[in-house]
């Protein structure tokens, strides 16, 4: 999978709690021990990856480092709305007296995807050197690996600039939206990443999300991670002799374990059917750990790369 990390950007999506977080970290880690200058974000309140690798959170919009190469930071759709607006207005004084009123709120709520819009917006910036001319500092990153929302406000950013781009038709709104637009459709600079879990309705929801991408975006995903995967510690004839030995607590214990890995093999069995031809689905074990740990994840990126073993999932 080393070759999800060559274009400019890495959008992460899936179900709700399948580690979409671990994953863009594992990533932006893997990428950075290449070389890359890589930054990971994550969009909305969530400030996580930081404390995965035991680092102190930045505030909203800080660009914290976190690791030799790697740096993290997190986008509010509110706080992203404010920052457009006042580009747009040209006016801080402006937009701090609309943002305080009333008419912020309707305005917002006035224009349904415009949060979609701005945010992916801003974090379309992150990849742009013009962001950095204007500071007169620093270094351009050479990968952004986005922690995105669950899929369905995941795929709500990324339909949000074209949308706007057929509306507007012209003026600064309608330029920038084609912009990120084109963005998102460009295999060389953007890659479409999916975490999941090998259970029934997350896989559900990966394949839709995977058809969904090809119909909004023309796009299919560059790769499936399966996290949380179990191994396979029995054999047949090994449940069915600890069963005939008498012992029932073991016996269940046994046949339970071997019961779930069956299921999610045929989970992964029909994810890896409903996928476009070629694109991989990789696996990350289970560990039984009541937290990960910055090895752990740094294991991850290893094994996404191809590069060794990971430690858990």
């Amino acid at each position: 999978m080393k070759n999800l990390l060559d274009p400019q950007m890495v959008f992460v999506t899936g179900k709700g709690g399948v580690g979409k977080t671990t994953v863009a970290l594992a990533l932006g880690l893997e990428a950075a021990a290449s070389g890359r200058r890589t930054i990971v974000c994550e969009v909305g309140e969530q400030r996580r990856a930081p404390g995965l690798l035991g680092v102190p959170t930045g505030g909203d919009g800080e660009e914290v480092a976190v690791a030799d190469g790697l740096w993290a930071t997190s986008i509010s759709p509110e706080r992203a709305l404010r920052a457009w607006l006042a580009v747009q207005l040209g006016s801080r004084a402006l937009t701090q007296a609309l943002t305080r009123s009333g008419a912020f709120r309707y305005f917002a709520a006035a224009a349904p995807g415009v949060d979609e819009l701005v945010t992916m917006t801003k974090v379309w910036e992150l990849t742009r050197a013009e962001r950095w001319d204007r500071r007169r500092r620093g270094t351009p990153y050479d990968l952004v690996v986005v922690d995105a929302p669950a899929s369905g406000h995941g795929l709500a950013m990324l339909a949000a600039p074209a949308t706007f781009a057929r509306v507007a038709r012209v003026g600064p709104i309608a330029g920038q939206a084609r912009a990120v637009a084109a963005f998102l459709r460009d295999p060389a600079r953007v890659a479409y990443a999916a975490v999941t879990l090998a259970a029934e309705l997350p896989v559900t929801e990966t394949l839709e999300l995977a058809a969904a991408l090809r119909g909004d975006l023309g796009r299919r995903l560059d790769a499936v991670v399966a996290n949380q995967v179990l191994p396979r510690r029995f054999t047949r004839a090994e449940v069915a002799a600890v069963g005939a030995a008498g012992h029932a607590g073991a016996a269940h214990a046994v046949r339970s374990h071997a019961g779930a890995v069956a299921a999610q093999r045929a989970q992964l069995r029909r994810l890896r059917g409903g996928v476009d031809d070629g694109v991989p689905v990789a696996t990350l074990p289970f560990v039984v750990r009541e937290a990960l740990d910055g090895d752990d994840v740094r294991a991850f990126g290893r094994r996404l790369a191809g590069a060794g073993p990971g430690a858990a999932g």
